[in-house]
């Protein structure tokens, strides 16, 4: 990955929040509706287990909008990173769901389309994700699950399915303890390159000087055979919301 790849990233995302705070449009209420943006470097992309980058570093960002009405609301995205495929160097993924909450209670379905633009249409990487998931926050911690469900896969690897949970739980005022646990079926496990497996991870984030910043291990139980230095990976993160 080029430095110029690092910085087009990062700098689609500043440019996307600057705008989104300097538009009158908006500032002014004239658009109804939230907009936000973020960034994030990170010392790996790791994505269900597996880092995308070859274990080396991430610049990713991303733009955000909501509308709410009542309990219930309507979201749209757009986020990208570096990755180091074979003949992919850019991962942008876009995002438009239905949710809401009630009481502690939370609720979503989303659409995910993940494209890699640059990478040979024979390869067939660019799928999509229809993803159900549901939240109840405790107070003292709160527990996530969703189903995120694909026709065609990665790699034209057949219909997938991956099931997963989360758990978030406060230290004090300043942390938060996470953990996380999923399974991935895929029907073609040769054209993916890997057996179904299940990954899991566990992290700790904080917020210093408005920044975020996050530590974590992802690990899955797949032979080294498939998943070497790809799997059992440390991870840093530093982000800013806008």
């Amino acid at each position: 990955m080029k430095m110029s790849k690092y910085l087009a990233i990062s700098a689609i995302a500043l440019g996307i929040s600057t705008a989104a705070h300097a538009d009158p449009l908006v500032e002014e209420g004239a658009i109804p509706g939230e907009f936000s943006a973020n960034v994030a470097l990170a010392t790996d992309y790791v994505f269900r287990g597996i880092s995308q980058t070859d274990n080396e570093a991430a610049i990713q960002g991303g733009f955000d909008y909501s509308y709410d009405f009542g309990p219930a609301g309507v979201h749209a995205g757009i986020w990208g990173s570096n990755v180091k495929f074979t003949d992919a160097t850019i991962e942008i993924d876009y995002t438009v769901g239905v949710g809401g909450s009630v009481d502690n209670f939370s609720w979503d379905v989303s659409g995910i389309y993940y494209t890699y633009p640059g990478a040979s249409s024979s390869l067939n990487y660019d799928f999509f994700e229809i993803a159900p998931s549901l939240g109840y926050d405790f107070g003292f911690m709160s527990l996530g699950a969703g189903v995120n469900y694909s026709p065609e896969y990665f790699g034209d690897s057949g219909d997938a399915t991956y099931t997963h949970a989360n758990i978030d739980i406060p230290i004090g005022k300043y942390f938060t303890v996470s953990g996380n646990v999923g399974y991935q079926t895929i029907d073609d496990n040769a054209a993916f390159g890997t057996d179904d497996y299940t990954d899991w991870g566990v992290s700790v984030s904080t917020e210093v000087a408005g920044f975020g910043l996050s530590a974590g291990w992802t690990d899955t139980d797949l032979d080294k055979s498939q998943c070497d230095s790809a799997c059992g990976v440390f991870s840093v993160a530093l982000s800013k919301s806008f």
